[in-house]
């Protein structure tokens, strides 16, 4: 192998591992953390003690769910995008959006302690999926409104997110990352709710939106 082979190999692998460590990095800021203490309250403390936008929105209200909401879906987004930025190898691309996830879940900067990942999730597949995300989405947002059930919101998002990238991409890898990487996250999900109390892993799976932080109780709307 001549020394620029060698060369351009050892920069494609560098540059792989700077995209994983950026989108490590990404997933890891506390959205929901410092959100939840700008509205007076530590999210870690309060409710299903989940670092996540649903417990803001319960707890916090609807301006900083809405706020962390978009932070956590904006952590995902560009993790993907840089990724693709910084190497044409499409697994790169893959193992950044799980890299998001992994820092969302288990963040560097709170002690690896943090949320399920749902929203995170969200940003990377609407990055590689933009309009399949955004249809399943509104779909997902409608059976949350009269659910008010986290579980059947993220099952009424991801199949048809599946089932349209079914019908109009042929890339079968994508396809099954689109399939895989919620389920990551349902797994995340189940692992850090298995020890709460049944009081708590009822609340991890309602939504509703909370008055105001700092009583943490909410009131369906």
């Amino acid at each position: 192998m001549e020394r620029s082979e060698v060369f351009l190999k050892s920069m494609d692998i560098a540059l792989a591992v700077i995209s994983i460590v950026i989108a490590y990095l990404l997933g890891s800021i506390p959205f929901a953390y410092i959100i939840g203490r700008r509205s007076g309250m530590d999210v870690r403390q309060v409710g299903d003690k989940n670092v996540g936008t649903f417990n803001v929105f319960r707890h916090g209200g609807m301006a900083a769910g809405i706020a962390t909401l978009v932070a956590d879906v904006g952590k995902g987004a560009p993790a993907v995008l840089v990724a693709k930025l910084l190497s044409a190898n499409e697994l790169v691309v893959f193992a950044a959006g799980v890299a998001a996830l992994i820092g969302h879940n288990w963040p560097v900067f709170l002690r690896f302690r943090g949320g399920r990942g749902l929203a995170v999730v969200i940003g990377v597949l609407l990055a590689l999926l933009p309009i399949e995300m955004v249809i399943s989405a509104v779909i997902a947002l409608i059976v949350l409104y009269f659910t008010r059930h986290v579980v059947w919101f993220g099952i009424a998002m991801f199949i048809p997110l599946v089932s349209l990238a079914i019908l109009f991409h042929e890339r079968i890898s994508l396809i099954a990352y689109s399939g895989v990487l919620p389920c990551l996250a349902g797994l995340a999900h189940v692992w850090t709710t298995r020890h709460l109390s049944a009081q708590q892993q009822k609340e991890a799976i309602s939504f509703w939106v909370g008055r105001k932080a700092s009583s943490g109780k909410g009131k369906s709307v």
